[in-house]
């Protein structure tokens, strides 16, 4: 899954002095859950600074499927792509849960980054974090199967929201499907196997882990 862990987020990485620069150069905005923060194609004004809360990553092919492309959480930098992109958007983005966000025109933030060098630092650290998560995700689709990799996500929801892994986020089986590469049918035949044998429980919009070390043992991470 494209996303960083806790605590590594372009936010906690900035020091004090350089947070405090940074908000005075924008405003906070509270988007309710299922809110839009951002079209795909719109012009690019801004970029988000998550405080607080979780979003989708959301794309629309050609054939009018959309899929989601990552998760995005509390201290994660969204938006600042499509600045440097062709100035349009590349994604849409929608909260999960309550998001309380930083929101700083494009311009100012790029000066921002010019006039405090931590902060560039922070911005070329994230960068290079997700370019590495992303052709770990290459590689993870070349050499895992399907059920691997589903079984990675839900271990990963679960490092950073409790035991109840997809529960606590409204991801649907479509969603999960997306973000690992995987049909829905794929991600259907793998809960209804995890479900026999005990390692999940799942409800409408909902997955609880019950055996770790079980899924741990399906994605190759035995502990």
């Amino acid at each position: 899954m494209q996303g960083m862990g806790p605590g590594q987020g372009f936010w906690t990485l900035l020091s004090k002095n350089d947070q405090d620069a940074l908000t005075a150069l924008g405003r906070i905005r509270v988007f309710p859950a299922g809110a839009t923060m951002c079209t795909e194609g719109e012009p690019t004004t801004h970029v988000f600074i998550l405080v607080t809360g979780w979003v989708k990553i959301l794309a629309v092919t050609n054939d009018g499927r959309e899929l989601m492309l990552a998760l995005r959480g509390q201290g994660d930098i969204v938006g600042e792509i499509a600045g440097v992109a062709g100035g349009f958007r590349t994604a849409t983005v929608e909260a999960v849960d309550a998001v309380r966000a930083l929101i700083v025109v494009y311009d100012r933030f790029g000066s921002f980054l010019d006039s405090h060098p931590g902060a560039a630092r922070a911005y070329r650290q994230v960068m290079t974090l997700r370019w590495n998560d992303a052709a770990s995700t290459l590689r993870s689709h070349a050499l895992a199967s399907g059920s691997q990799r589903l079984a990675r996500l839900l271990l990963e929801l679960t490092d950073w929201y409790g035991t109840v892994a997809a529960g606590t986020m409204p991801l649907s089986q479509d969603e999960l499907a997306s973000l690992v590469g995987m049909s829905r049918a794929t991600v259907t035949r793998a809960l209804s196997n995890w479900r026999a044998r005990g390692f999940v429980k799942t409800g409408q919009r909902h997955i609880t882990i019950l055996d770790l070390a079980g899924l741990r043992k399906v994605a190759g991470q035995e502990r």
